[in-house]
């Protein structure tokens, strides 16, 4: 049992900053949206630790703790006037637009989180564990599993109600267009990616840039405004 708390100690840590931020941001703002899904999420990481639910804690532990880190980093560099990562600009620029639906931040949040920011979460814990990807598989998996298994609540969580009906039609296209399980399948080979260029700094920063840039121009699509 110790050791099981020794291993939840990160991800209780990032839990306790969601829980934090989300006592402070206002209702309607839409990081705060999407704040309480993560957090929802990351939770449910830190049960299934203590339940004996990943085949390797300290490492599921790690790549969770290291995930949530970099979300927290994008948030701390905006309320710090910096510039957050460009998967994360635009839920920040449109997160009071009142033509945004909360399902949509949502899921520009996800999208943001998972397309970028595990790829590179799952590197940072190769170099942290000194392993391969392929060796952090089956925890990868699982955290998405996880967040696939939310996705379906989410959307029918923030899917408006009756008196909505006349932009629902849109949103549901909108939205449709969208998947987790694809976002997840190229976050494992953009991970893959740079792993392998980890000895070609210049190369891997270049492929890390157009990575931000390409999930960012999906998220800013996610968020396009249903009514003015």
């Amino acid at each position: 049992m110790a050791q099981l708390e020794h291993f939840t100690t990160p991800v209780d840590a990032v839990v306790s900053r969601m829980r934090a931020l989300g006592a402070v941001l206002p209702e309607g703002d839409g990081v705060g949206v999407f704040n309480r899904v993560y957090l929802a999420v990351t939770e449910e990481v830190g049960r299934c630790l203590g339940a004996g639910g990943f085949t390797d804690p300290c490492a599921a532990a790690t790549l969770g703790a290291r995930f949530a880190e970099r979300y927290l980093t994008a948030v701390d560099a905006v309320a710090a006037g910096r510039r957050a990562p460009a998967c994360w600009r635009p839920l920040f620029q449109l997160r009071h637009h009142p033509g945004v639906r909360p399902l949509q931040f949502a899921l520009a949040g996800i999208n943001a989180h998972i397309g970028h920011d595990l790829a590179l979460a799952l590197v940072d814990t190769c170099r942290a564990l000194d392993c391969e990807p392929l060796d952090l598989e089956d925890e990868f998996d699982r955290v998405g599993d996880l967040l696939v298994s939310l996705e379906e609540r989410i959307r029918e969580d923030l899917m408006p109600g009756p008196d909505l009906l006349q932009i629902a039609d849109p949103l549901t296209h909108l939205l449709g267009s969208w998947s987790l399980e694809r976002a997840r399948d190229a976050t494992w080979t953009a991970a893959r990616a740079l792993w392998a260029l980890r000895h070609r700094a210049d190369v891997a920063e270049e492929f890390a840039e157009r990575l931000d840039a390409a999930v960012g121009f999906a998220g800013r699509m996610l968020l396009t405004p249903l009514t003015d």
